[in-house]
């Protein structure tokens, strides 16, 4: 039985004034019981998704369903209780409360719940021997090494027995060392009730999941060929947020490299006449495109894959010091 829906998700935010869609009509399903990694490089959108899966950020369209709970259009008092019960949360930079002993910092999760302070107290307690920690309860976070602070993180996130926990980076500030304890006891969390999804960069993990969910943009397949478009005035060649795998160069018209506002309104980032280039960045670094482009005026425009691009510049590149070498 699946314990997390996403359908057709689509999350997007203002950065700087303009709308960045990072999450783009992405559905996933994950049983009980399962381990989940989510890859993807910096600014794919993995802290996002969370976010979105956390009930921390509201997508603008599709759904997302925990344990047969629809969390999508929940009202706020739906997502408070959904927050404290439906999901826990594991940040990369811990989040401990310093003044707090390890033990102090599950049971304010508890007491904010509204459990009784004897039964806070022994949860916290029963959670911290889970993860090894029985000797340590009683240090503040200051004394306890990257690891451990990550385990308490871990034990207070689980605070509330929630079926899905969500860890974003979890081993990203630890050593090797640290991290095999931390992976270990992640490992040790996937039980028949509770499904884990850890948000990482670091592929070598991926032998430990149940489950592998690649965000990084995936490259529509150009294979060696280049490609022609002939484009109406108006016409869009890609989209802003859109995965792209070819370097387009402009045989003759103008292109318009465009994003969108907040406000709805556009700014126009460059325009491109005949024999300009543009579009390298998204294919050389596996990222989507950072701008729209539009024809203006009847356009034409030869697409080429980035091998066939970078043997281009660097012929062009030869060719032009011969040139400065005989002047």
């Amino acid at each position: 039985m699946s314990l997390l829906e996403v359908t057709d998700l689509t999350v997007e935010y203002s950065s700087g004034g303009y709308v960045v869609r990072p999450i783009d009509h992405f559905s996933l399903e994950m049983d009980k019981g399962q381990l989940g990694l989510l890859f993807g490089a910096s600014g794919c959108g993995k802290s996002t998704l969370l976010s979105a899966l956390a009930g921390l950020l509201a997508p603008v369209s599709g759904s997302i369903r925990v344990d047969g709970t629809l969390v999508t259009g929940q009202s706020a008092k739906g997502l408070t209780r959904y927050r404290q019960t439906g999901v826990g949360i594991v940040f990369q930079s811990f989040n401990l409360i310093p003044s707090l002993t390890a033990l102090e910092n599950i049971e304010i999760v508890l007491l904010t719940a509204g459990r009784p302070r004897a039964q806070a107290r022994r949860r916290s307690e029963e959670l911290l021997a889970m993860v090894d920690l029985g000797d340590r309860m009683h240090q503040r976070p200051g004394k306890l090494s990257g690891g451990q602070q990550q385990r308490v993180a871990i034990a207070r996130a689980l605070a509330l027995d929630p079926p899905l926990l969500l860890a974003d980076e979890p081993t990203a500030h630890l050593d090797y060392i640290q991290v095999e304890g931390v992976l270990n006891l992640l490992r040790r969390l996937v039980d028949a009730d509770r499904t884990v999804l850890v948000a990482t960069h670091d592929e070598q993990l991926a032998s430990l999941a149940d489950r592998v969910i690649e965000l990084t943009p995936r490259q529509v397949y150009a294979g060696d060929a280049s490609e022609h478009f002939e484009l109406p005035d108006g016409a869009i060649l890609f989209r802003q947020g859109d995965a792209g795998s070819l370097v387009y160069v402009v045989d003759s018209g103008l292109v318009q490299l465009f994003r969108r506002r907040v406000d709805g309104t556009e700014e126009i980032v460059q325009e491109v006449g005949e024999r300009g280039h543009f579009g390298e960045f998204a294919p050389m670094f596996r990222l989507p495109r950072s701008a729209s482009a539009r024809a203006v005026g009847d356009t034409v425009v030869t697409g080429i894959p980035l091998r066939q691009f970078r043997d281009r510049v660097r012929t062009s590149a030869l060719d032009e010091q011969a040139r400065s070498d005989e002047g």
